[in-house]
């Protein structure tokens, strides 16, 4: 990999927006929310990646419904909570830089003609401008409540189908790889208060070290109880899907950290 050193021009701009935003940064709850794929902006300097508007707004370009979720969690539990602002076209903030989608080239059909030939500088830009500031300031959040109980929630999610796919059954998902601990208390809370609700471990997909970021940086490296939550996006697009998913995880979430205190 290039050194952050040999970049000679900046990605982003005074007018682009910063990557990252912390909400509730004082927030008192032993519960730490991350989103990463909450924004869809893209900096001026690459336009619209040759992705057509219409197409900004679909799951490739952010994880749909998310970051509201993300906002109404953080509000009913008095958590902090740290979003990227950058859409996961630019760079997909929980990647790794090695991963074949850090810099997708074609997303569930859909061809990103600005990232076609990229360059490890080019690439390298990106990931040290928007990726690890992202990285930085939940580290820091975490730093800071060091000695004291912290539950590391990631907030996502998933379309109901992709092209050519199998339809995906599932409301919601909730991700882990070596750890279970948080994941399969907080899956029986739910699953016993909402039982017609299809709810599952690790779909559709699963957490690993080649695919995700965020859990295996912050989660397992530190040793915190974690969980990466995967909920359908046709159920939260509205502001009522998403004011009834917030409060669903809540109540779940908020009995399965008390058997851990």
């Amino acid at each position: 990999m290039l050194q952050s050193n040999e970049i000679l021009t900046a990605l982003l701009s005074p007018r682009d927006p910063l990557p990252v935003e912390v909400v509730n940064g004082e927030g008192r709850s032993a519960i730490v929310l991350s989103c990463e794929h909450a924004g869809r902006a893209i900096p001026e300097k690459l336009r619209d990646l040759g992705v057509p508007p219409a197409d900004m707004e679909r799951h490739i370009a952010l994880d749909v419904g998310a970051e509201e979720v993300s906002r109404l969690l953080s509000a009913l539990l008095d958590a902090p909570l740290v979003l990227q602002r950058y859409s996961r076209l630019v760079v997909d903030c929980n990647r790794p830089f090695d991963a074949w989608d850090c810099f997708p080239v074609v997303s569930d059909g859909t061809r990103i003609p600005g990232n076609e030939g990229l360059g490890e500088r080019d690439r390298l830009q990106r990931f040290e401008e928007i990726h690890q500031p992202f990285h930085r300031v939940l580290a820091g959040v975490l730093d800071r409540r060091s000695g004291t109980p912290t539950f590391l929630v990631s907030v996502h999610s998933f379309t109901p189908q992709l092209l050519g796919g199998a339809t995906r059954p599932w409301h919601m998902g909730v991700l882990f790889n070596r750890d279970r601990r948080l994941a399969d208390r907080f899956l029986a809370e739910f699953r016993a208060r909402n039982p017609n609700i299809p709810a599952a471990p690790n779909e559709p997909y699963s957490v690993d070290d080649f695919s995700d970021y965020t859990i295996p940086v912050h989660g397992e490296r530190r040793g915190l109880p974690h969980l990466l939550l995967e909920i359908r996006n046709d159920l939260i697009m509205g502001r009522d899907g998403q004011s009834r998913w917030a409060d669903l995880v809540v109540e779940a979430l908020a009995a399965a950290i008390t058997e851990e205190m």
